[in-house]
């Protein structure tokens, strides 16, 4: 008696994804190779890995692997066919000769295997980038890393070498930059802790100004509140004019600058500012720090955007990821200046009660990762 299916018994084969381009550049490729495997030279610089399809991947080292046979008896006879499976099947099992059939089946034109083996590593491309900024991301989102922004700055490091590999391998060509539409900045949530750090940087700096002068790498936009944004730049306009710095001057300058409003009043201003701990520079690192890993994130976000959208080419690909690295890389400059080595010996200088140490030590050398790296 015929089996009469449940309802919703087969739903779950809607979930299946359609195969992407890559997928049907594999099979017509080896469809080629299976059926003219002195074709093997029009494919490099193909490598197994750079198939998406892992048993596509066992075939093609097969191939590689196995001595060509002659065009006379290979067109008679289906022994290296049957050898190729056999070779393959240990890393593929579910591979079978019904299969190795359809794909010689499949191909269009197995002269265009150049061609078909371009789209292949350009996929391929498309998935070793989007893997390097998941990392990136991961890492600039590690809330237990000793040392983040060095992490974090070493594998955009990996990702910059990546796309000069890539840069290499695919020519350039007009209309180089995506038209992919970039997602939102990630959000920065604000924690207590965090706005805490800032209330402590804009009451260090007013007492002890003189230290605001060498932060020029400190930007309001590094800041998550607005209001100590506007009061630091509030602050930093005092000091390069050379003025007095105390509560009651940063009360002034934040008067003309429009901050006293119905939720600010004069005595929350200057209860804001007048209670220092540490000094200016720790808070400013943490600061900036924080700065720098939401910018990573976003990077990482819009170069994943560029990757997701299977209109652009590798070469935009490349461009699109290098302009997004350049604004994580005008930060990076910024924290270099910020954590640089001073020129004057610690043991000179006097301490200050309540003085915190730098907010990060000497950045680690990153391990590279491979540009050829496969999901």
């Amino acid at each position: 008696m015929p089996h009469t299916p449940e309802p919703n018994e087969y739903d779950d084969l809607d979930l299946t994804p359609a195969p992407t381009p890559v997928h049907y550049a594999e099979q017509a490729l080896l469809g080629a190779l299976l059926l003219e495997p002195t074709r093997l030279s029009d494919t490099e610089p193909l490598i197994a890995q750079h198939f998406d399809s892992h048993t596509h991947a066992a075939l093609f080292t097969a191939i590689r692997t196995l001595p060509p046979p002659d065009p006379a008896d290979h067109a008679k006879d289906t022994a290296w066919l049957n050898a190729v499976l056999d070779h393959a099947r240990p890393n593929a099992p579910g591979l079978n000769a019904s299969y190795i059939h359809s794909l010689i089946q499949f191909c269009p034109q197995p002269k265009h295997a150049a061609a078909y083996a371009r789209m292949i590593r350009a996929d391929n491309a498309r998935r070793v980038l989007r893997g390097h900024a998941e990392r990136l991301a991961s890492t600039a989102a590690d809330p237990g890393l000793p040392n983040p922004a060095a992490a974090t700055l070493g594998m955009a490091d990996d990702l910059g070498r990546v796309l000069d590999a890539l840069a290499e391998q695919f020519a350039p060509h007009p209309g180089s930059f995506p038209r992919t539409p970039l997602p939102a900045d990630v959000p920065r949530p604000a924690g207590e802790e965090d706005l805490d750090e800032e209330r402590l940087l804009l009451a260090t700096a007013t007492a002890y100004p003189a230290e605001v002068q060498h932060m020029r790498w400190l930007t309001e936009a590094d800041f998550l509140q607005p209001l100590h944004a506007m009061l630091w730049q509030s602050i930093t306009a005092l000091v390069h004019r050379g003025d007095m710095v105390d509560p009651i001057t940063v009360l002034g300058e934040a008067q003309h600058r429009g901050l006293l409003t119905g939720t600010l009043t004069p005595e929350d201003l200057i209860a804001l500012v007048s209670t220092p701990a540490g000094s200016p520079e720790y808070w400013g690192e943490k600061i900036l720090q924080r700065a720098l890993l939401a910018r990573a994130q976003t990077v990482a976000a819009r170069i994943t955007a560029y990757t997701e959208d299977l209109a652009n080419t590798p070469h935009q690909l490349v461009t699109g990821s290098r302009r997004a690295l350049a604004d994580l890389n005008s930060l990076r400059i910024r924290w270099m200046r910020a954590t640089a080595p001073s020129p004057t010996p610690a043991e000179s200088q006097p301490a200050r009660r309540g003085q915190q140490p730098r907010a990060t030590g000497p950045p680690p050398q990153p391990a590279l990762l491979s540009p050829r790296a496969h999901r």
